[in-house]
């Protein structure tokens, strides 16, 4: 199979750990025989050394050429720059970001990348991302453009927007997880050494000003949870298992992941069914028990709700034939 080509666009005033991620999660997706499933290039226009916010520059190998013949193309975030604090970017970057949409590449960016798709006019009428902090001069120069600063990250057909820093990281596993499925997503997190899912709509910024103590986490509680998925597990089972009332329990398990209890649970249960579904023969019946549903119609509906397909649709997906 060829691997799938991604080319990442360096502008001017580059963030330098947005500029990584891509060839970091991408670089480390492989299939069953440790094959590539990726390619990752970088490129500027006319192929110029670029500044980046962390005090060095960029020489990439490539010019916009390189989007050109691209399946995937990827902004990284900007900073201090005419497209941030003003709107504009060079027209050749437009035209290039463009014509590799309407020959049907997919376009993402990280961060504030946003203010590049935004300004070369490919997000206008689109719900979109970007880092909260920069939410309000998105809104001023962008006024078309559906802003949501709430998430980690948005998909609106083609074109992929993340937040901040880390949920850059997310966006890209969450493409390899659509592209290839949960099982070689799981793997890339394992070798890139973070955690394989965190949910699109899942808060960007969770307040927590002192990190608890360790034995007043609900970590425990979670990895505990993890290993019963086939069982029914209440809130006040996770509460006693932490040694906290249900409602102390309540509020750390919030602050600690972004999400109550119950729907965290759902998140778990419902990626365990993907797995499942992706790289066992098991009945969908079976799948429902095993990951805590209990019935089809109820799998059914949180597949639904999630991802928009019965598990039918999804489990054909992903025993046919990967995408290029």
């Amino acid at each position: 199979m060829t691997p799938h080509r991604i080319a990442v666009l360096a502008t001017d005033h580059v963030v330098g750990l947005d500029l990584g991620t891509p060839s970091q999660v991408f670089g480390a997706a492989r299939d069953a025989d440790a094959q590539r499933l990726y390619t990752v290039d970088t490129c500027s226009a006319g192929g110029r050394a670029v500044r980046s916010t962390a005090g060095f520059q960029v020489l990439p190998d490539h010019g916009l050429e390189l989007v050109e013949r691209a399946d995937t193309v990827i902004v990284p975030g900007v900073q201090g720059d005419a497209t941030e604090r003003h709107g504009v970017v060079e027209p050749e970057v437009t035209e290039a970001l463009r014509v590799a949409y309407d020959r049907g590449a997919r376009i993402m960016s990280i961060c504030t990348g946003a203010f590049v798709l935004a300004a070369a006019g490919l997000l206008d009428g689109r719900r979109a991302t970007t880092h909260w902090a920069h939410a309000d001069r998105f809104r001023r120069l962008h006024p078309r453009v559906d802003l949501d600063a709430t998430v980690l990250f948005v998909a609106d057909d083609r074109v992929l927007t993340s937040a901040g820093v880390a949920a850059g990281i997310d966006l890209c596993l969450h493409v390899v997880r659509t592209d290839h499925g949960s099982e070689v997503a799981n793997r890339t997190a394992r070798s890139c050494v973070m955690p394989p899912w965190r949910d699109g709509g899942q808060a960007q910024y969770i307040e927590r000003p002192v990190p608890p103590a360790p034995d007043s986490s609900t970590a425990g509680a979670r990895e505990w949870a993890r290993g019963r998925l086939h069982e029914p597990v209440t809130l006040r089972d996770l509460a006693e298992r932490s040694r906290m009332s249900v409602r102390t329990f309540t509020r750390r398990f919030r602050a600690e992941t972004g999400l109550s209890p119950t729907q965290w649970l759902l998140n778990e249960r419902t990626d365990h069914a993907r797995l499942l579904l992706e790289s066992t023969e098991l009945s969908v019946d079976q799948i429902a028990r095993r990951s805590g549903f209990g019935t089809t119609a109820a799998l059914r509906q949180q597949l639904h709700l999630r991802i928009g397909v019965a598990p039918s649709a999804y489990r054909r997906t992903f025993k046919g034939t990967a995408p290029r």
